[in-house]
């Protein structure tokens, strides 16, 4: 072949080569300059943000599901706005043991215990976040009926090994068994990936509402369940604080004032210790009849409250921690034959002022909040 065809099939290689390399660039600084020239704002991906713990924080409690509905957050989002609220607590994983979001982690895609209910969750939050609102991510720990369907090793067992249920027939996790403190590392650190500002562990306790005197448990077996327990504060304490995440616990309501675990291994200055906020449940209808000496303490919520509250003070001082740790649950539902009103809501935010408290929270399972109660205030910051 004569060299000018060869100089020529090369000179169109190149031709191709350089068109593959350098026009993408040309293309992508065409486009940039001809945005910028028109006015044109390219779109920016989205950042996930965090923001710093307030003082104090005043919060309500919102479902999975009710954060994945706008109409239905938005709701909760104009009380938060324009009352004292500053804060909102958002299901992670309840109950079920389904997680309310997608995630990205390879490991955590492994245990498919996902179920999309937020599906906007990055973008949710950082709206949250834009509105100046504080957001906790809830986990409910050892209560989990899904992970035992699919990880039946690590449940409670009776004692014929078997899976154990409770009274309502949710199956529970061992507290000892240490892959599933992994498992909720993994969730914990992919959810402050997504935006979530403060991890907030519930049902961090053995079960109460059961047969239990059929019940066993194959990784605590033979163990104080109280130093089981504190186990398991003691690694979530090095796991998260090593990386700058705070964390808080919720505790029954009776931790504040018995000096005993409750059966359940929970003991309030063990959480003192390892978690940078405590809430006790001191929901006054959950306390048993003739406490304090009232036959029904759910008609005393200023008193239940304040009792509970100083005696959980107290413990705070004695154990060399600052009470500031501690953020009670309030009651904001009715149950029991008792109806609970504004009046009632808002004297249980009194006793925890009076014991020298201003972080609180409210609950209510079907998040519908007496906002009568709360003070008016304006939060919205505009962005």
């Amino acid at each position: 072949m004569n060299i000018k065809y060869y100089i020529i099939i090369i000179c169109i290689v190149v031709a191709i080569l350089f068109g593959f390399y350098y026009l993408p660039f040309e293309y992508e600084a065409y486009k940039t300059e001809n945005a910028v020239s028109a006015n044109i704002v390219l779109p920016v991906p989205f950042e996930v943000t965090h923001i710093k713990t307030p003082t104090p924080v005043k919060a309500l409690y919102m479902s999975g599901w009710v954060a994945g509905n706008k109409k239905l957050r938005d709701n909760l989002i104009k009380i938060i706005n324009t009352t004292e609220l500053n804060a909102v607590v958002i299901d992670i994983k309840d109950y079920t043991g389904r997680v309310s979001f997608n995630v990205e982690n390879p490991a955590l895609q492994a245990f498919n215990s996902s179920e999309n209910r937020i599906p906007d969750i990055k973008e949710f939050i950082g709206t949250l976040h834009d509105k100046g609102i504080y957001v906790i991510g809830r986990i409910s720990s050892f209560q989990d009926s899904y992970l035992v369907r699919t990880k039946p090793q690590y449940a409670v067992t009776d004692k014929a090994g078997n899976v154990w249920k409770d009274h309502k027939k949710i199956a529970w996790l061992d507290v000892g068994a240490k892959p599933v403190w992994d498992y909720l590392v993994l969730i914990g650190q992919e959810s402050y990936n997504y935006g979530f500002d403060e991890l907030n562990f519930d049902y961090i306790r053995f079960p109460s509402d059961g047969n239990m005197l059929d019940i066993a448990y194959p990784f605590s077996q033979g163990k104080v369940k109280s130093v089981a327990l504190k186990e398991f504060f003691s690694f979530l304490d090095t796991t998260f604080h090593e990386k700058g995440i705070p964390i808080s616990a919720d505790l029954f309501g009776m931790t504040t004032s018995n000096n005993d675990d409750l059966g359940i291994g929970q003991v309030l200055e063990n959480a003192l210790v390892h978690f940078d906020f405590v809430s006790p449940m001191v929901y006054p209808s959950h306390y048993p009849a003739t406490f304090l000496g009232f036959a029904k303490p759910a008609t005393r919520p200023y008193e239940v409250v304040k009792f509970a509250m100083d005696s959980a003070v107290k413990k705070a001082e004695l154990a060399t921690t600052t009470p500031s740790k501690l953020r009670p649950w309030l009651q904001d539902f009715s149950i029991g034959g008792v109806t609970y009103t504004p009046e009632m809501v808002r004297a249980q935010i009194k006793a925890t002022n009076d014991a020298g408290l201003d972080s609180w929270m409210l609950w209510n399972a079907s998040n519908i909040y007496s906002a009568d109660a709360l003070e008016a205030v304006n939060n919205f910051v505009a962005k």
